[in-house]
């Protein structure tokens, strides 16, 4: 295991890729574009890159978290139920990559992230479709308590997702969110890094116990990533509004177009 720390330019092409991971995951997701990659060219196999990965990115994830800690106490009772969600899902996800080959799901990847994109594109548009919906049939819409069971099934799927590969699992959470009526994006990106960090918990612990991880790489890559997420979420904060939404959507048409040119 040790001789594949012996390569300069692999440790800097991870460290890189794991910092602007945690960065990338903190402002808009999509941050394992480049921590997966960047495994792959050090010459992990792709199974074992994507658990390293997720394991990588876990403290990142946790830190991002902590940075948005008062903006998820708007929702507290609705982030009890994401919560239980995205531990099962997370669970779901890393079991399914254990017992499945990547190729498959890897066709389905960039389909994915083009449907999220676009959600979280017009998503305050169809967020007002569905409060018009919901008000004609009698049911009350509040954006404090915008939870329905609809919308859970959707972050289930996603957490499952996130747990099996995770890349796109941030832009397809705030999909998620915006179109059930959350709308402040920084609540938005709280409550996505608070998913995020959940997922990558469980599924994290399920691949350190099959014994699926490089440690050598994911040690160096824990370190940069989540200085990338620390960094990435304080930058965050301090966007206006409308730029984070627009990077979101440029993150996703990237990865978009990126994964069908791979896949």
């Amino acid at each position: 295991m040790s001789e594949l720390l012996t390569d300069p330019l692999a440790l800097l092409i991870v460290a890189v890729g794991a910092f602007m991971a945690g960065g990338m995951n903190a402002l808009a997701g999509g941050g394992t574009f480049f921590s997966f990659p960047a495994l792959l060219a050090a010459g992990i196999p792709p199974v074992m890159a994507n658990a390293s990965n997720t394991v990588a990115l876990w403290p990142a994830s946790l830190s991002s978290a902590w940075v948005y800690r008062k903006e998820l106490e708007k929702h507290k009772s609705w982030v009890i139920a994401l919560t239980i969600i995205a531990v099962i899902g997370g669970i779901a996800g890393g079991l399914l990559l254990l017992a499945v080959s990547n190729a498959a799901f890897m066709k389905m990847v960039p389909w994915l992230l083009l449907l999220a994109t676009a959600l979280f594109a017009f998503s305050k548009q169809i967020s007002g479709l569905v409060v018009r919906f919901k008000s004609r049939m009698g049911i009350a819409h509040t954006d404090d308590n915008p939870r329905s069971a609809g919308g859970l099934a959707f972050q289930f799927l996603v957490t499952v997702y996130g747990g099996f590969f995770g890349a796109g699992q941030g832009i397809l959470t705030l999909a998620a969110l915006s179109i059930q009526g959350v709308d402040n994006i920084q609540e938005l990106n709280a409550l996505k890094n608070w998913i995020s960090a959940v997922t990558y918990t469980v599924s994290a612990f399920t691949f350190i116990i099959a014994g699926a991880i490089n440690w050598p790489y994911t040690l160096l890559m824990v370190v940069t990533a989540t200085l990338g997420g620390f960094t990435g979420a304080h930058i965050a904060k301090y966007l206006p509004a409308v730029w984070l939404k627009r990077l979101v959507i440029v993150v996703g048409s990237l990865l978009t177009v990126i994964y069908f040119f791979k896949t």
